[in-house]
C-alpha cells in the first residue's frame, strides 16, 4: 500500500461547517445527478494513483537494471515519499485559502509529468527525479480530494465516497500486479510509466468542472484570508530536503557522505523533535497515548513500505520469477490489508482494539523475516505470497485503528493538527527506513543483483540487510503498540 492510501482521519481537517457539503441537494447518492461526473471523476483519479503505486513495484526491478541503477533502488522509491510531505503541508494551505481547485489541477498535471519523466527517463537519476514530481503531484492531490469531498458531499454520503476511496485501492493492487508485469514482459517497462498519464484527460474532464462548481473558492468567501502559515511551510520544506540529504548519503557510502548527513539531521530535528515540532511531544519516546499512536504508525508503515519495496526485485533476481509473477505475489495482499481494515471496525471489536493492534503488528513482524527464506532456493516462492497476506491482514488493523485511536485521543481543536501529524509520521517514517534499508543494500554489492546470471544469486546478504533490520524495527512496534491506552491517574486509597 502507498502513503496515499485514504484515512479517517484526513476528514479531521475540515472545519465542522465544510462537513455537510455545499448543500445536502436533497436526493440522490454519490451517483446522483448532482454529483455523479464528479464523484466518477475523483473515484478515478484515485484508481490512477493506487495502479501507479502498485504497478511501480512491478515495473521497478526491470527499470532499475536497465538504467543502471539497482543501487539506487530504494532511492526510487523514497524519493515519491519525501516531496509527497511537502505537498500535502502546500495543498493544505492552497485548499484552505483559495479551495481545492487549483492544487488538484496542478496536482493531477504535476503526476502525470513525473510519469512521463520516469517513463522517458535514460538514466537513473532523471527516473529519480521524476519520481520525485510525482510524489508532489500525488501530496497535492490526496490532501485536495479530501476538501473536495468535505465540501462537495454531505456527510450522510461522506461514509459512501469513503468506501468508494477504499474500493479503489483494492482492486488495483488485485489486478494492478498482473497489468502491469504483462505490459512491461510485452511492451517494456516505460509502457507502465507512459501509459498513465494518457489516462488522466478523462478524470480531469469530469472532476475539474464539478469541482469549480460545487467545492471552488474558500470555505467562506466573506472571511478574511487567513495567513500563510510560513513557520509550517519551512518545518515541511526541512522534512523534505533534510530526508532527501540522508537519502543521498546513505546511497553514496563515501566519507563525504557525512557532510549531507549532517545537515539531513539539522533540518530533520527542528521539523519532528523542537519545541514546535509537527509531531506530538513524547512521540520518539513513545510516551502512553497519543505520542505512541503516532509512532506506531510510522514504525508500521515504514518498516512494511521498506521490505515491500524489495520484495519483487529479490524475486526477479535472485528466483527468476518474471515481473508479472513477481508483482502478483504481492496482488493478494491488497484483499487481506482490506479484510483486517474490516476486522478491526466491527462493533463487538472495539472493547479488544489495542489487542488487535498487538496481534497485527506481530502479523506484520513474521512477514517481514519469513519474506527473505525464499533466498533459500529449496524453499517455494509462494511461500512470499503468503506471509505478505498475512502481513497485510496485520497492517489493515493497525493502520486503521491507528486512525480511529488518534480521534478518539484528540480533542476537538486539537484534531486536525493530530491527524496532519499522523500523515507525517507515516511519510517521513517511509523515507528514513527505505534510506537505511538502501544504504545497507547497496553496501554489501546489492547493485550487482541484477548482473549476469552467475551474479544474480551472489549477494543474498543486500537483501538480508533490508528485511530482517525491518523485521526488529517492527518488533519494536509491538511494544509500542502496548502503549497505546492512555492510562488514567491512580483512584485514591479508600
Amino acid at each position: 500500500m502507498s502513503a496515499l492510501e485514504p484515512s479517517d482521519a484526513a476528514l479531521v481537517d475540515l472545519p465542522s461547517g465544510e462537513a455537510g457539503g455545499a448543500g445536502d441537494g436533497g436526493a440522490g447518492g454519490i451517483l446522483g445527478r448532482e454529483r455523479r461526473a464528479l464523484s466518477f471523476g475523483i473515484i478515478t483519479v484515485v484508481l490512477l494513483i493506487a495502479f501507479e503505486a502498485t504497478a511501480v513495484g512491478t515495473a521497478m526491478p526491470v527499470a532499475a537494471r536497465e538504467l543502471g541503477g539497482v543501487s539506487l533502488y530504494a532511492f526510487a522509491f523514497s524519493a515519491y515519499f519525501t516531496t509527497s510531505l511537502f505537498g500535502m503541508v502546500v495543498a493544505g494551505q492552497w485548499a484552505d485559502r483559495r479551495g481545492p481547485l487549483g492544487a488538484l489541477g496542478v496536482g493531477i498535471s504535476g503526476f502525470a509529468a513525473g510519469l512521463l519523466l520516469s517513463g522517458t527517463a535514460l538514466n537513473m537519476w532523471t527516473f529519480i527525479a521524476g519520481r520525485a514530481v510525482q510524489g508532489l503531484g500525488g501530496g497535492l492531490v490526496i490532501v485536495a480530494l479530501y476538501v473536495v469531498m468535505g465540501r462537495a458531499y454531505p456527510a450522510r454520503l461522506q461514509p459512501t465516497i469513503m468506501a468508494a476511496f477504499a474500493a479503489g485501492w483494492v482492486v488495483p493492487s488485485v489486478v494492478g500486479p498482473l497489468v502491469a508485469g504483462t505490459v512491461t514482459e510485452q511492451l517494456g517497462w516505460r509502457w507502465v510509466f507512459i501509459g498513465i498519464p494518457v489516462l488522466v484527460v478523462f478524470p480531469l474532464a469530469l472532476a475539474l468542472p464539478a469541482t469549480r462548481r460545487m467545492a471552488s473558492g474558500p470555505a467562506d468567501p466573506t472571511a478574511p484570508a487567513e495567513p500563510l502559515d510560513r513557520r509550517r511551510i519551512k518545518l515541511a520544506l526541512g522534512i523534505s530536503v533534510g530526508a532527501g540529504l540522508l537519502q543521498y548519503a546513505g546511497q553514496d557510502l563515501r566519507w563525504l557522505s557525512v557532510l549531507p548527513f549532517a545537515a539531513g539531521v539539522a533540518l530533520l530535528g527542528p521539523a519532528v523533535t523542537g519545541r514546535r515540532a509537527l509531531l506530538p511531544h513524547g512521540t520518539w519516546r513513545a510516551e502512553r497515548g497519543l505520542p505512541a499512536v503516532v509512532l506506531l504508525r510510522g514504525i508500521a508503515a515504514g518498516s512494511f513500505i521498506a521490505a515491500e519495496s524489495f520484495v519483487p526485485l529479490m524475486l526477479v533476481t535472485q528466483r527468476g520469477l518474471t515481473p508479472t509473477m513477481a508483482g502478483l505475489s504481492l496482488a493478494v495482499g491488497g484483499a487481506t490489508w482490506a479484510l483486517g481494515s474490516y476486522v478491526q471496525a466491527r462493533p463487538r471489536m472495539e472493547a479488544h482494539r489495542e489487542r488487535l493492534m498487538v496481534t497485527g503488528m506481530i502479523q506484520v513482524a513474521l512477514a517481514i523475516v519469513a519474506a527473505p527464506s525464499v533466498l533459500v532456493a529449496a524453499v517455494p516462492v509462494w511461500v512470499v505470497a503468503v506471509a505478505w497476506g498475512v502481513g497485510c491482514f496485520g497492517m489493515g488493523m493497525v493502520i486503521t485503528s491507528t486512525s480511529v485511536l488518534l480521534l478518539k485521543l484528540s480533542a476537538p481543536h486539537e484534531a486536525g493538527a493530530n491527524s496532519a501529524a499522523l500523515q507525517i509520521s507515516d511519510g517521513l517514517s517511509n523515507v528514513l527506513l527505505l534510506a537505511a534499508g538502501g544504504a545497507g543494500f547497496a553496501a554489501l554489492g546489492g547493485g550487482a543483483v541484477a548482473g549476469a546470471a552467475g551474479v544474480a544469486g551472489a549477494h543474498p546478504g543486500a537483501f538480508l540487510v533490508v528485511f530482517l533490520p525491518m523485521g526488529v524495527v517492527a518488533v519494536g512496534g509491538v511494544w509500542v503498540a502496548l502503549r497505546v491506552r492512555e492510562v488514567g491517574p491512580t483512584p485514591p486509597l479508600p
